[in-house]
């Protein structure tokens, strides 16, 4: 990515203005190890997701993945990419933008962020498309110990992307006090992908990011309306109520799939080998964690509408009392057409002048 300024080799600012290049270098040696017979194999490693398994089932001969540690080298390398997309979306998109809105250092940092998650989120919905989320979708409420392409790229790719925000706070030269907000939800969505993808929860999976996607794409679109001007605020209301709908609907599946329908599937045993952890000591702390975490967004959500509220008031009331102020108060006036209310003060009576 081209830069008017340069640094110094290998100085901080140097790595941050080149970050992308330097990614985008790797990519290309690791790339270019396809063309040779000696390092092609290793070279697949990090692009192809590994552990394929060849099963016959009705449609035919149909290739299904597994997980295990190769998938680290898979997860390197769409990391790698998610950079250089980030680097890209950020330079001839939102920087142009950011421009001709001449923001705030404070706004900009959230406008760039909102742009950023506003692509993500708007991909990794729209990834699926009828035919591939079909097979999921019919079958959540069984634990799949083999997963279609599909499913398996995605799940690797969300946690390239989740994973290669980290940096990125670091890269974006992001706020202190805007750093603990962002490592929050960063480490929250690692940490349930994780679950879902290592204990074979993949459709259970699929659907909770499907709806919290959807919900933040929403509000992002929103914020950065509010942005470009401030008298988009109808925007939030709508995403206020889409987020408690989907708080609802988030923990109403979540109690129906994990409480219900696994606890009646067939296959109750743990089983390491074959990668089944449908029992009930793994569900409940799952089921415990995805109600903890909707929950705390929720409670966090009304405190802020509160705040927001009460803010609200205040300037509600500083208004009525700036007005009552500034309004004059009607004069009065005395027998003679004088005013009494000590803006004019009343001219004395005249005196009577005795005669010489």
């Amino acid at each position: 990515m081209g830069r008017n300024k340069s640094y110094p080799f290998f100085s901080q600012e140097f790595l941050i203005q080149n970050h992308a290049d330097i990614v985008f270098s790797l990519v290309i040696f690791i790339l270019i190890g396809l063309m040779f017979e000696a390092t092609a194999k290793t070279a697949i490693l990090f692009i192809q997701p590994q552990y394929n398994i060849s099963t016959l089932s009705p449609e035919g001969e149909v290739t299904l993945y597994q997980y295990g540690w190769q998938d680290c080298t898979t997860i390197l390398f769409y990391f790698f990419i998610t950079i250089i997309l980030h680097a890209v979306v950020q330079e001839y998109v939102l920087d142009k933008v950011n421009r001709r809105l001449h923001l705030s250092k404070s706004k900009n940092t959230k406008f760039t962020e909102s742009g950023q998650l506003c692509v993500f989120h708007l991909v990794s919905s729209g990834f699926y498309t009828p035919r591939g989320s079909s097979p999921a979708l019919y079958r959540i409420l069984e634990q799949p110990l083999c997963l279609r392409f599909q499913v398996k790229f995605f799940y690797l790719t969300q946690l390239a992307y989740w994973l290669h925000a980290l940096p990125e706070l670091y890269f974006q030269k992001v706020r202190k006090e805007e750093i603990p907000r962002q490592l929050q939800y960063i480490c929250l969505y690692l940490l349930h992908i994780s679950a879902a993808y290592l204990l074979n929860l993949s459709p259970v999976g699929l659907v909770l990011l499907c709806l919290q996607y959807l919900s933040e794409l929403g509000f992002h679109i929103a914020r950065m309306f509010y942005f470009t001007d401030e008298s988009h605020q109808k925007m939030f209301d709508l995403w206020a109520v889409n987020f408690v709908f989907t708080r609802m609907v988030t923990l109403t599946f979540v109690f129906l799939a994990l409480g219900f329908g696994l606890a009646r599937a067939e296959n109750q045993g743990l089983d390491w080998d074959m990668g089944n952890f449908n029992t009930v000591l793994i569900r409940m702390p799952v089921l415990l964690l995805v109600s903890l975490t909707q929950s705390w967004l929720l409670w966090k959500f009304i405190r802020f509408q509160l705040k927001r509220w009460r803010e609200f008031r205040h300037e509600q009331v500083a208004r009525k009392r700036a007005t009552a102020k500034q309004t004059p108060r009607p004069l009065k006036r005395d027998s003679i057409g004088h005013h009494e209310n000590g803006a004019i003060k009343a001219s004395p009576r005249p005196k009577k002048i005795k005669a010489p």
